[in-house]
């Protein structure tokens, strides 16, 4: 390929080896060959048939002119150490996924809308050591693009899963304590004021055997996206067991934080779970603690916002007690 000599309509290279036109475009790989001011000399049946352009239709003009959405400045910067050290350069799709917009030759049983590419760039050089041109190889990797893109999509989905509650969509109550005894640690070090918050639905037993485990669970859920309305992204909120969540409040007073749960009971308590044509009301009592450092580990500070919930209860329910 370095003692390139003619080009065809076809888009064929006539080499000093003489390689046959019939072997280059039934290669399943682009070949292109272009010069220093990127005029295409070569263009194979691969590129021909993705790129829906003859090869004598693209030769002799600029790669650019033909294919605006590559962007010049990058690839001109990108070619720069196959001209100054005769050295190839890669493209991976991981890095810029293609680099011709070409449509997937699969569209039946490929969800990709684009080609995935690998494209190597080798110098072509003259006998008198120069080099005036280079050859771009285009590779389809769609397939093990699409293959590493999908694991990576179920991992995520998989990593999601192990931290979410699958009723309500907040943390889960291992996650939440995992994130917590951080929460914990930092509260330590900085001294900052947290809030821990207990909170759970008052009289849920009662729903459940009136209206069935369903409708219990429909008000859980109503309940958590309420809670989500009401904190904000910093804070952690998650389902604890049963009707019961917990939430903590970061770089927030007692008084900060019984606002936030003084609200999340003024909604709970306008709220209403329709099912099977029944309206469902509910309560909501809440316990409060802020850090304190006497609190000699997570489960101790936690421990004192569970009080101040069974306070709540004891005191009549659908109330915000704090722990003293």
């Amino acid at each position: 390929m370095n003692a390139i000599t003619d080009t065809s309509s076809k888009g064929a290279v006539s080499t000093a080896s003489q390689v046959p036109v019939e072997l280059l475009d039934s290669i399943e790989v682009g070949i292109a060959v272009l010069d220093r001011s990127f005029t295409v000399q070569v263009w194979n049946k691969f590129l021909e048939n993705h790129s829906a352009k003859k090869a004598h239709s693209v030769i002799g003009g600029s790669l650019f002119s033909h294919f605006p959405e590559i962007d010049e400045t990058w690839l001109r910067t990108k070619i720069d150490p196959v001209f100054n050290l005769k050295s190839p350069v890669f493209i991976i799709w991981e890095q810029r996924p293609y680099l011709f917009k070409f449509g997937c030759n699969r569209p039946v049983t490929c969800s990709a809308e684009f080609m995935y590419q690998n494209v190597t760039i080798f110098p072509v050089v003259e006998k008198n050591g120069r080099v005036e041109r280079f050859c771009m190889l285009v590779y389809d990797v769609t397939e093990q693009a699409l293959g590493k893109l999908g694991m990576e999509h179920l991992n995520e989905e998989l990593k999601t899963a192990s931290r979410v509650d699958g009723l309500t969509g907040l943390f889960n109550r291992r996650y939440w304590q995992e994130r917590f005894d951080e929460i914990y640690k930092l509260c330590v070090r900085r001294g900052k004021p947290s809030t821990a918050l207990m909170l759970d639905i008052d009289h849920f037993k009662r729903i459940n055997d009136t209206y069935g485990h369903q409708a219990g669970d429909k008000v859980i859920q109503m309940l958590a996206a309420l809670i989500k309305r009401c904190v904000r992204e910093t804070d952690l909120a998650g389902r604890y067991g049963g009707e019961e969540f917990a939430i903590i409040l970061n770089d927030s007073t007692l008084e900060d934080a019984k606002v936030v749960a003084e609200r999340i009971r003024q909604l709970a308590l306008r709220l209403t779970v329709d099912h099977e044509g029944e309206t469902i009301s509910f309560t909501v009592s809440l316990g409060l603690a802020q850090f304190s450092e006497d609190f000699n580990s997570a489960m101790a500070w936690l421990e004192c916002s569970d009080q101040a919930l069974y306070k709540a209860k004891e005191s009549g329910r659908n109330q915000c007690c704090v722990y003293i």
